[in-house]
């Protein structure tokens, strides 16, 4: 390529260069503000950490697992919200909610447990029913959540007592919780 051609190519390119900037450059009213700096305001009191384990009422969760005469005390929140059954039916109840979780790494999870683990749908959302081996008094079932990341409740009834099926009862919470998050 000739001395020339290279000359009016590069002459092409900057001008371009030099027109695209000056097509998109614009000015802006107002001072630039650091990222978390004025305007909005921080949440210094963290008063909405956990909201998600309000996402169902003790009254249903109690309802749901437990059946009439039951009722469900929450007992733990923190990186997974739990619930005590007492009445008609005991055990405890858990909700995890992991934004950044996947159906893929609870499976992966629960295999390397030695749970037996199906897939089923939870109003049309991917999910899992994950059974512990021998154990009839509990199950887990754990769906895709409506943006991203996955959520699952665990019904872990006392062995002996008298209960709904654990597998229905957190179908059921998983159903509650998907309506409420879309």
């Amino acid at each position: 390529m000739g001395g020339a051609v290279r000359g009016v190519l590069a002459f092409a390119a900057a001008a371009a260069v030099v027109a695209g900037t000056a097509s998109c450059g614009q000015t802006v009213d107002g001072n630039a503000v650091a990222v978390g700096a004025g305007g909005g305001g921080i949440n210094t009191n963290f008063d909405k950490l956990l909201r998600e384990c309000e996402v169902v009422s003790d009254d249903k969760i109690a309802e749901t697992a437990g059946g009439a005469g039951s009722y469900a005390n929450d007992s733990f929140f923190g990186a997974v919200c739990m619930w005590d059954l007492e009445g008609s039916a005991t055990g405890m109840v858990t909700l995890n909610w992991y934004e950044n979780g996947n159906l893929r790494n609870e499976r992966l999870n629960n295999d390397k447990l030695g749970y037996s683990t199906s897939s089923i749908t939870v109003q049309g959302a991917l999910a899992l029913e994950v059974r512990r081996p021998n154990d009839p008094d509990s199950c887990g079932v754990s769906a895709s959540a409506a943006d991203t990341g996955v959520v699952g409740w665990w019904i872990n009834y006392r062995a002996g007592s008298t209960h709904p099926d654990p597998c229905g009862a957190a179908k059921t919470l998983v159903e509650m919780t998907l309506n409420l998050a879309r």
